[in-house]
């Protein structure tokens, strides 16, 4: 069992373990030792300069994220006896601990899923209410609308727009990604974007796999969420623009199942959020407008193809596009995804910067290969051999329009790949 302990700096600890990580949060710690860091110590300021007045109860929702994204960068996976599966136990100070309480064996079991690791929550009364100004809202604002820097949330926003809706957009500040998500922001209207960070720095090397890093992207929106009007219903809506091959994302190679493939907005991970923002009593929807979608299909559906056409090119995809110059490889799935959706689109890819592989028939990539092999197979025996027990949690319509879109965003990726000669 990994220990990670994180605490403000009231509530500072006054014995620090040489076996326990520690996290301060939303300031830097007085106190040094490898095994001390820090997160969020801009985001408070960040946040008051939004006029956004969260409820404590809503603002603990970020408290955990944040804590939940330190400990998943804190342990390391190569040291854990499988090499992956790791045990985290994880403490939390929180305003409201008797509530979050009450659902805290929901929220392991979903990060269960979602990271693949067994989490052991402890939650802590917060030594200080952390406060902030009266509500400054206009409330211009009718939804929030999630915005990467990525094709889908591109389009996801120029459609709410085109509809006539008014949406607060949220992004996570991304070191290659934040200059475009202020231009997609500022394309769509004015003042109309909450870019925040939740900024982690721990000595040593950190975990790379970050598979519960979208967590943040949710307690981010759910905190803008409380600048926006509600529906006739009274509730709140955040839109989650991912299209469904992609959230859905059915591993194309037996070897990476389970949490070796991410589950950023998988359904189950989608509904777990919801059922507990429920049970808190947070009147606040979810909404996946394009689950039943490929990405090449929320291309051809854009309400604005003129402006569509005009941004697309900058939006981001590329799962390592950090480690290429910020720019994209072309040969990892979401690339492929990428690609072959223009494909599906009849436009010119002129993706800014090109790939780092542009000819994919000479390409030895291991996601090309898996891609490769997944049409081979589909192609003679079927989609279902493909899925397997992948979409055990649906049943009825819902999983007959979850096989549909895997089917044809497999047969997108498949037109592309015998369109490079590598079927």
């Amino acid at each position: 069992m990994s220990k990670v302990i994180c605490y403000t700096k009231a509530h500072s600890p006054n014995i620090y373990d040489e076996n326990t990580w520690y996290f301060e949060l939303f300031s830097i710690p007085s106190q040094k030792a490898p095994n001390i860091g820090h997160v969020g110590n801009h985001f408070l300021n960040e946040l008051r300069r939004s006029c956004i007045s969260p409820s404590p109860v809503i603002f603990d929702f970020t408290i955990l994220a944040m804590s939940i994204v330190a400990a998943d960068r804190a342990i390391l996976r190569r040291n854990s006896p499988d090499g992956w599966t790791r045990q985290i136990e994880l403490e939390v100070p929180l305003h409201d601990v008797t509530g979050w309480t009450k659902v805290k064996k929901k929220l392991e079991y979903m990060l269960r899923f979602l990271s693949g690791d067994f989490w052991t929550l402890t939650f802590v009364p917060l030594q200080e209410t952390i406060v902030f100004q009266e509500s400054h809202n206009h409330l211009e604002n009718d939804c929030v609308c999630l915005l990467s820097g990525g094709m889908d949330s591109l389009v996801g926003g120029i459609d709410l727009c085109t509809a006539g809706r008014k949406p607060l957009f949220v992004a996570q500040t991304v070191r290659g990604d934040a200059a475009h998500q202020r231009e997609y922001a500022n394309a769509l209207g004015k003042n109309n974007l909450c870019q925040w960070s939740c900024y982690i720095k721990k000595n040593g090397a950190a975990e790379n796999s970050t598979r519960a890093r979208s967590i943040i992207f949710f307690a981010f929106a759910l905190l803008a969420s409380c600048k926006v009007s509600t529906t006739a219903e009274g509730r709140k809506e955040i839109y989650v623009p991912e299209s469904g091959f992609i959230s859905l994302n059915i591993p194309l190679d037996p070897l990476r199942s389970g949490s070796l493939s991410t589950k950023t907005t998988h359904p189950l991970y989608m509904k777990a959020l919801q059922e507990i923002w429920d049970e808190m009593g947070f009147r606040v929807d979810l909404i996946l407008p394009y689950r039943y979608k490929t990405k090449g299909e929320v291309l051809l559906d854009c309400k604005n193809q003129e402006l569509m056409k005009t941004l697309i090119m900058g939006t981001t995809s590329c799962g390592k596009y950090n480690r290429h110059g910020y720019r994209h490889c072309g040969v990892c799935i979401p690339c492929l995804v990428r690609r072959a959706s223009f494909m599906k689109t009849q436009m010119v890819d002129n993706t800014d910067k090109g790939y780092c592989v542009d000819n994919l028939k000479f390409s030895s990539s291991r996601d090309l290969a898996a891609a490769a092999l997944a049409v081979s197979q589909y192609e003679a025996t079927g989609v279902e051999n493909l899925i397997r027990g992948e979409l055990n949690f649906a049943s009825g319509d819902e999983r007959a329009k979850y096989v549909a879109v895997f089917e044809r965003g497999l047969c997108e990726i498949r037109d592309l790949l015998k369109e490079n000669s590598v079927l």
